[in-house]
């Protein structure tokens, strides 16, 4: 396995035009340019979100921690570390890298379905709603949506739409494969039952329907629903994973299952153009951000419902949690309150980031993530004050 020391990384990399990079210990989010203040709180992405800087520095304090072998377009190194944690979390008998998550969900349904044409899915699901219809256009694939504008999908829906669909062709294609997305992004982060998809799994083999799972963000999931990633990953052929939702990475995704479904994925992921020549730099953060991650999240739900319980103590505005939800809250102002000076005030003065404007809906989203671990509740529950009354 390479090894690379500090001089090595520097030198065998872009870091070398940076004049000077003292050694640090920051918080995944803390800002670089506001280190007289707390560590940053950020209520406004998924997870850990490092600009440039930020990102070369913590793969310098990896690479000065640890050692760090490079891979060969995926093969080796650290990108073969993190595929086996990953691995070992699902339960499953491999894990590969894959460039994005898009490559990852649409080549499993692929190699899944065979030559089966139908693909049953939410239809608010990121493979039917975010994928500029890629398994229609490159992969031959027809998504037929089930349940319209619901996290939720039972085993009830499910049927439906596959007798439906059965009764009313004269030359039946088959069915290739089921995907779940859980949670699910266009529903603020809901859940989707366990008991269905219990049910759903149970329908799939007992019917030779393979069943893909979406779990871009299933640490979430988990730390919400009190099921693991591996019992999660159990009733599902394939699982995908991202490396960027809250793991740190500029990248990437993970994709878990079985051995002779993966073995496919190398030369399809070259046709398609999704071969790395080094992935190292993407597997190196998310692997850094996995250690603990699940720990740290429980941690971070735990302080969060004391927290949202302080603040909406406060006069002027309410947080209210999402039904069935996950790390997703809906802020509500009063009509006094400006969102803009509070978001500016928060920012400027406490080092803690909301989104400046309202949604259509009236609500700024709050994003929970373990940035909140940065700061007390008693330094948040201050600023917020401070904040609001700055604002009105």
């Amino acid at each position: 396995m390479a090894i690379f020391n500090r001089r090595k990384f520097l030198h065998s990399s872009s870091l070398a035009a940076v004049p000077f990079l003292a050694p640090f210990s920051l918080s995944p989010y803390e800002s670089l340019n506001d280190t007289n203040k707390q560590a940053i709180v950020d209520f406004t992405f998924d997870g850990v979100f490092l600009n440039p800087l930020e990102y070369a520095q913590k793969l310098q304090e990896i690479a000065e921690e640890r050692d760090l072998g490079r891979d060969f377009y995926g093969n080796g190194g650290v990108v073969r570390e993190l595929e086996e944690k990953m691995a070992a979390v699902t339960g499953k008998e491999k894990a590969l890298f894959m460039p994005s998550g898009t490559m990852a969900n649409e080549l499993s349904l692929r190699v899944l379905s065979g030559d089966k044409p139908k693909v049953f899915v939410q239809e608010t699901s990121h493979i039917y709603r975010d994928e500029a219809d890629a398994a229609q256009a490159v992969h031959n694939k027809r998504l037929i949506p089930v349940a319209k504008g619901q996290a939720a999908i039972t085993l009830e829906d499910l049927q439906a739409a596959i007798d439906y669909h059965n009764s009313g062709e004269a030359f039946k294609s088959g069915i290739g494969a089921i995907s779940i997305e859980v949670p699910v992004r266009r529903c603020d982060a809901q859940l989707v039952d366990i008991k269905e998809i219990r049910k759903i799994s149970e329908f799939a083999r007992a019917n030779d329907i393979k069943i893909h799972l979406d779990g871009a963000r299933i640490h979430l999931a988990s730390a919400y629903s009190g099921i693991s990633v591996k019992e999660y990953s159990s009733y599902f052929d394939t699982v995908y994973i991202s490396l960027y939702k809250y793991l740190g990475a500029t990248g990437g995704a993970i994709l878990c299952g079985d051995k002779a479904v993966l073995d496919q994925m190398p030369r399809l992921m070259k046709i398609f153009g999704g071969s790395i020549f080094g992935a190292w730099p993407y597997a190196a953060v998310a692997l850094h951000y996995l250690e603990g991650f699940e720990e740290r999240f429980q941690k971070t739900v735990q302080q969060s419902k004391e927290l949202f319980r302080q603040l909406n103590q406060l006069s002027g505005i309410t947080i209210k949690s999402v039904p069935n939800g996950t790390y997703i809250h809906h802020l509500l102002l009063d009509k006094n309150i400006d969102s803009r000076k509070l978001s500016k005030q928060l920012r400027e003065n406490h080092n803690i980031k909301i989104y400046g404007r309202p949604e259509k809906a009236g609500h700024i989203t709050l994003r929970l993530t373990e940035t909140l671990l940065n700061q007390t509740n008693e330094q948040v529950v201050k600023a917020f004050k401070a904040a609001l009354a700055a604002a009105r």
